[in-house]
């Protein structure tokens, strides 16, 4: 029998980490062919580039698709999404894959459900069912009613899509892909690399080796003009602590250039000594900066699914990620300066009293979600099931 082609669209740096071990299990499954399509800011150097992460890991890429245009408002995001329906059609009718994979809630995913759901081209997506903030828990859903699989992360994922009248014999909980390397990371925790020297970055020199922050916050999409006040709040108080820092830029979403400005507007300011900042890590490289970091700070999803894994404390501001199951490690604070120092200090002072979790995943995602891909009866066609 032929292979079944599965196609995987990348469409932004942290997708990859979202899927890495799902990828590497496709390639080598045998009744299966991996076709992977990387598009969006995940070919843009200014987010940090992941083609060049994803070749050093030995993946084959089938089709680029170009389709981010400037602005990073929200008009620029929907006419983002509706070039990516364009261009993703016409990549899997030439590609002519037996399934497409979309992957989780960012604003662009929505144009790979599109472009194959309409071609009907079997569409499985991964990690539906959750909730969050942003422009992100509309996009997740819609995926969701487009998709005819769903292999989710947590049993709170899958209580809801059942709830939204999704058929049971098609949703899987196959836990999340990035747990396989926090996984992998916490076998060998051990920081072995000098962050500044592998991957160079702006700012200050930082003396890290006595204990650090990571900061990684985004902008909200529904509090876009906000963007740069939210920051700046951050930054004012990551300064003030005086506590060394590396602070990774943001995704490329509505308000991403007053995120982006409002850093580089403080850095050229206020040229803060304890903060170092970058755009980009291999996954691995990052989780072991992460584990071996005194607390995580911003609104990164990381922070919920895989610090909750490997116990890192995290300080989580805002709304970005309202409503998404968390654990022990994370509590919950406001945009104000105060209540984001609290938070800060609350952390450090009870890091050693953090629960781990697994209610995203136990390590074995990635070998999971192939199997399934390869034995699943495969639809383009379904109906409520209430």
């Amino acid at each position: 029998m032929a292979k079944r082609k599965i196609c995987v669209v990348v469409t932004a740096r942290p997708s990859y980490s979202r899927i890495k071990t799902a990828l590497t299990a496709i390639k080598k499954h045998p009744d299966l062919e991996l076709q992977l399509v990387i598009a969006g800011s995940a070919l843009l150097d200014r987010y940090g580039n992941a083609v060049d992460y994803i070749k050093k890991d030995g993946f084959n890429i089938d089709a680029k698709v170009f389709m981010v245009l400037e602005g990073e408002n929200k008009t620029s995001m929907a006419k983002t999404t509706g070039l990516g329906v364009m261009e993703l059609a016409t990549v899997f009718y030439n590609l002519n894959p037996d399934a497409v994979v979309t992957i989780a809630d960012r604003f662009e995913t929505i144009a790979t459900s599109i472009a194959a759901a309409y071609q009907n081209i079997p569409l499985i997506h991964i990690q539906g069912g959750e909730v969050t903030g942003n422009i992100d828990e509309k996009v997740r859903h819609a995926n969701t009613k487009l998709a005819d699989i769903h292999l989710v992360a947590s049993n709170d994922a899958e209580a809801r899509l059942l709830k939204m009248g999704e058929d049971a014999d098609y949703i899987f909980n196959t836990g999340c892909p990035s747990i396989d390397i926090a996984s992998e990371v916490k076998k060998s925790p051990e920081l072995g690399f000098n962050p500044i020297e592998k991957y160079g970055g702006v700012g200050k020199d930082i003396d890290w080796e006595k204990g650090y922050l990571v900061v990684m916050q985004h902008p909200v999409t529904t509090e876009y003009d906000e963007a740069r006040l939210h920051v700046t709040t951050t930054l004012k108080v990551v300064h003030e602590l005086g506590i060394p820092t590396f602070w990774f830029w943001p995704n490329v979403d509505a308000g991403a250039d007053g995120t982006s400005n409002g850093i580089r507007s403080y850095r050229e300011i206020h040229q803060p000594e304890n903060i170092h900042f970058f755009k980009n890590m291999i996954p691995e490289d990052f989780l072991r900066l992460l584990v071996n970091s005194r607390c995580l700070v911003g609104n990164s999803s990381v922070g919920i699914r895989e610090c909750v894994f490997l116990g890192v404390p995290v300080v989580n501001i805002g709304t970005r990620q309202n409503g998404r199951a968390r654990g022990e490690n994370v509590i919950d604070v406001s945009y104000d300066s105060e209540a984001i120092k609290k938070g800060i200090n609350n952390r450090l002072k009870n890091s050693d009293v953090i629960n781990k979790s697994t209610i995203y995943g136990e390590g074995n995602s990635g070998e999971k979600i192939a199997n399934i891909l390869a034995d699943v009866k495969l639809r383009f066609h379904k109906t409520i099931s209430y």
